[in-house]
């Protein structure tokens, strides 16, 4: 055994030999030297251990060097990198969330690669504020009298809460005492802003006294937070924002309102159920709302503040507002994605919005198109068929919403489901699909019209490496 072992770790080649058999490999373009060669230490090593331990290596260099390709079969030196979204949900948190609109994509580039006012009044030549190129348009329309933009809601609202209530307590009702995503819990953005929390209620019914009793010298603060991603249903009760606000102004204490995804534009009419509008708890008197830029915004990554101006400006000034400052291509997508609203075409414009109301016909053909593309051999060996299933919105909003929509199913069995989808995840570009009831479901609600060709070149390769 110690024989062929040392044999083997003969054989094995070096580094350098493995690296000349790579260059001028054409899947290999692009991708740095030092990463390059890092990788094949790596595959090198890991033959060699395997020698020394006794089990199966191989001395074989073009063996070695397929795995060296394989490792980089992306053909891209980038990690992050598009996928296909088959899985149905649109706002997909690990898939990024919201899409840009063509708009906001051409005012991010045009930002990118030009200096910019960012930070400069062009009228007087003086330092501006990077602000003032999407509080006016937020203003308007929300009807809030001032606003505020950082880099996510979270920060939004643990900088609220200091700025507010550092020191002193913040009421808020026990059933809204949420954990979304992350495990981002309200308690602990109330801890670490130096706020106390105050519970009122039970997990199921809150009542306008709970909050009223519960007011004393150290209420700094009544806070409404949006039950995002769960719901509460049957025998319940809670307090409205305009209920609060009654409250608060007969104490004199402000009301702040996280909304989590806020909406810009009603959807009941596409047939989704009722969910309060920015403007809408705007109008209802509530002194300080919150939402994000990138779920039902349709927008980038920003937490949103709009409300009193005399709140907002001390928001504003609070130091840790520094920290969690927008940067100009967030900027530059937001102010481009809020424009598509004022001009009243962001059902259209806005990827979000126009995924969330598509026709269940429309996403239909766009399955049938890419189903018709897929040659009979390719589909009965992936057992393919259009099917009709449920979508969801995703990150964290309408939790209970199922979107009508419609797949393509593959593989006729759990075992071959599994292995589909580890081939197309791991293919070029990569396609997230969603396994149920033992097939791999694409779903069409999130297939855009350009991935279709993408989508079913992969197929086809999947489809050939079946055993027959």
């Amino acid at each position: 055994m110690t024989v062929e072992r040392d044999a083997t770790l003969r054989a094995l080649p070096s580094v350098d030999q493995l690296l000349r058999t790579l260059v001028g490999r054409p899947e290999l373009s692009g991708i740095p030297r030092a990463r390059l060669t890092e990788t094949v230490r790596e595959v090198v090593g890991g033959e060699r251990r395997r020698a020394r331990e006794g089990r199966a290596a191989t001395a074989d260099a073009a063996v070695l060097a397929s795995r060296v390709v394989e490792h980089f079969s992306s053909g891209s030196p980038f990690s992050l990198r598009p996928v296909v979204n088959a899985t149905g949900v649109v706002l997909h948190t690990n898939l990024g969330r919201a899409l840009l609109g063509p708009e906001a994509v051409a005012r991010l580039a045009a930002v990118a690669t030009a200096y910019s006012n960012l930070e400069l009044d062009l009228a007087t030549k003086e330092r501006g504020s990077r602000y003032s190129h999407v509080a006016p348009v937020l203003t308007r329309l929300t009807g809030a009298e001032a606003a505020l933009v950082v880099n996510n809601n979270a920060a939004a609202v643990l900088l609220a809460l200091e700025t507010l209530a550092r020191g002193k307590e913040v009421i808020v009702s026990r059933g809204e005492l949420i954990e979304i995503g992350g495990e981002f819990r309200i308690p602990d953005i109330l801890a670490r802003s130096g706020a106390r929390l105050r519970e009122v209620g039970t997990t199921n019914r809150t009542h306008p006294r709970d909050y009223a009793n519960a007011i004393g010298p150290e209420t700094a603060l009544l806070l409404k937070v949006h039950t995002s991603n769960y719901r509460v249903v049957g025998f319940t009760a809670d307090v409205s924002s305009r209920q609060l606000v009654e409250i608060g102004r007969e104490r004199s204490i402000p009301v702040m309102e996280d909304l989590g995804s806020g909406s810009l534009v009603d959807l009941r009419p596409f047939g989704f159920p009722y969910e309060p509008t920015v403007p809408e708890v705007v109008t209802s008197g509530v002194d300080l709302v919150s939402f994000s830029g990138d779920k039902l915004l349709g927008g980038p990554q920003a937490g949103i503040l709009v409300g009193r101006r005399d709140i907002v400006a001390r928001v504003q000034r609070n130091p840790l507002n520094r920290v969690l400052r927008i940067d100009k291509l967030t900027l530059a997508a937001l102010e481009a994605t809020l424009l598509a609203y004022e001009s009243g075409d962001a059902l259209a414009t806005v990827p979000t919005l126009a995924r969330l109301t598509e026709a269940l016909e429309a996403v239909t053909a766009r399955a049938r198109r890419a189903l018709a593309r897929l040659d009979p051999v390719t589909r009965r060996r992936l057992a393919a068929g259009i099917v009709k299933t449920s979508g969801q919105v995703g990150g964290g909003a309408l939790p209970v919403v199922e979107l009508p929509t419609a797949a393509i199913a593959i593989g006729a069995t759990g075992s071959d489901a599994r292995s589909l989808d580890a081939a197309l995840r791991n293919g070029v570009p990569p396609v997230i699909g969603r396994i149920a009831d033992d097939r791999l479901l694409l779903d069409f609600r999130t297939v855009l019209p350009a991935d279709i060709l993408p989508l079913t070149q992969a197929l086809k390769a999947a489809a050939a490496r079946l055993p027959e």
